[in-house]
């Protein structure tokens, strides 16, 4: 059946029914802090537990380590790689040919900048 109203309850009984509530909820509480502290609970399963953790830090080293050195199947085309070759080719021509050009027109270059700042600073001498 129902339960009977505090009504007929002494102060007494109440004021001790609210401590033992009280109690019981401070405990709860205490309870839910231990079983929610994560970083508490690992040090204290590593220090109960050091080889297991130790071990099973170095299985996931060496599965992390060793996960790269599977071998990749690579597929050449065998034309692809004559195309390729010739590109090569006449890019290096082409690089050698510019680097001659540079060599045989650099001092045109050297000599018009000079020219130019000799002239340039030949008129500011002449304002002043």
């Amino acid at each position: 059946m129902a339960e009977k109203s505090g009504r007929n309850k002494s102060i007494e009984e109440l004021t001790a029914e609210i401590t033992q509530s009280r109690e019981r909820v401070a405990r709860d509480l205490r309870g839910l802090q231990y079983e929610l502290d994560l970083p508490a609970k690992f040090r204290r399963s590593f220090r109960e537990q050091t080889v297991s953790w130790l071990s099973a830090a170095a299985a996931v080293g060496a599965v992390i380590a060793l996960a790269p050195m599977r071998k990749k199947k690579i597929y050449v085309d065998a034309k692809g790689g004559r195309k390729s070759q010739k590109k090569l080719v006449e890019t290096g021509l082409a690089l050698g040919v510019l680097k001659i050009a540079a060599n045989l027109v650099r001092p045109v270059i050297v000599e018009f900048v000079k020219n130019r700042l000799t002239d340039f600073g030949g008129r500011s001498r002449r304002k002043t």
